[in-house]
């Protein structure tokens, strides 16, 4: 969704299910303005505030949820305590530098999954996250 104009994020919001809200408009442009890119709802809210849109941290949550359920994003947990969210929605995976608390992406092309164990009946996987979790400081042995 990058460099698209407003009636532009309007029309891939309405094509993925949503009402083209302003709200909705002005985060997703914020969002998707500049290509790729993993955000945090309190990142996204202090983008919002420093462009003089005033919206609350709960809408911003809300918003990026459905924006998540409507596929145009996807979630990254770190540690059940932190949650990203990413604009890239194709399956692919992630550093996470821990010093800097920063996701950067993992070229597809350099991680293979292989030996994927049999889903238990009546299910079926559906995605398989990879974070490797990288530190400036060395490890203790």
């Amino acid at each position: 969704m990058s460099q698209l104009n407003q009636s532009q994020i309007a029309e891939k919001l309405r094509v993925a299910g949503l009402r083209p809200t302003r709200q909705r408009v002005a985060l997703a442009d914020l969002l998707f303005r500049n290509g790729d890119r993993h955000v945090t709802a309190e990142d996204l809210h202090e983008e919002a505030v420093g462009v003089e849109f005033p919206v609350s941290l709960a809408t911003v949550y809300n918003t990026l949820n459905q924006f998540t359920t409507a596929g145009l994003l996807r979630v990254v947990a770190i540690d059940g305590s932190k949650t990203y969210f990413d604009t890239n929605t194709s399956n692919h995976y992630h550093f996470y530098l821990e010093d800097e608390g920063k996701l950067l992406d993992i070229p597809s092309n350099e991680l293979r999954v292989v030996g994927l164990p049999e889903a238990p009946e009546g299910s079926s996987i559906s995605g398989i996250d990879v974070i490797v979790r990288l530190s400036s400081r060395p490890r203790s042995q």
